[in-house]
């Protein structure tokens, strides 16, 4: 296995990730949104850091996530609304805000220290799960340290393309039920987990 972009994720339990498939599939459905999340592929996640690894390096993961979740455990967790955001083009994505608490945001910070000596950010289309490969993916990869991590947290689950709604009332509390690496698909999409540790 040659070199692969993945993502450090937190994966919710199982009724926050219904829920947010629930959401996923009436963007699918009014807006041909191209983020399809699925409980199997695709699985609605909360990117903790982005990056590149050779495939020989998975395994020495597992030791890292095991140790964070022992040291750092984040469980309880909480969705405060939908946000809208407008790209270039005009195009919306609807995203779920997570509170940013501080030990959500010291467990980011600690995965970016303990990932950085086996990431890097120089990704290609090759490098990503799925055929079509959108350049605002590959943006995303590369310049995640820059524009995503430390002060620049902003925890969400993406919710698709378009304007989200729902009739459930936030904030909404929930649980991640595991710290994974996921190879990453189209659109920063989780396609695969590659290793996880229960929390």
């Amino acid at each position: 296995m040659g070199r692969i972009a993945t993502d450090v994720a937190l994966l919710p339990d199982r009724d926050m990730i219904r829920l947010v498939v629930e959401i996923n599939r009436e963007l699918v459905r009014q807006h041909g949104s191209e983020i399809v999340l699925s409980e199997q592929a695709c699985l609605p996640h909360i990117s903790l850091a982005m990056g590149c690894i050779d495939g020989r390096d998975i395994d020495s993961f597992r030791e890292v996530l095991q140790k964070l979740a022992e040291e750092m455990p984040v469980r309880q967790l909480s969705a405060t609304g939908i946000l809208v955001s407008t790209d270039s083009r005009g195009e919306h994505t609807s995203l779920l805000e997570i509170e940013r608490t501080d030990e959500l945001q010291a467990l980011h910070e600690a995965v970016m220290r303990e990932v950085e000596p086996l990431f890097s950010h120089d990704v290609t289309e090759a490098m990503i799960a799925d055929d079509t490969v959108a350049g605002s993916t590959l943006e995303w990869i590369r310049d995640y340290p820059q524009k995503a991590a430390f002060e620049r947290f902003s925890p969400h689950i993406t919710l698709g393309h378009g304007k989200a709604k729902t009739d459930t009332a936030f904030p909404i509390p929930f649980t991640a039920s595991q710290l994974a690496l996921c190879h990453v698909g189209n659109h920063g999409t989780c396609r695969k987990v590659m290793v996880s540790v229960n929390l």
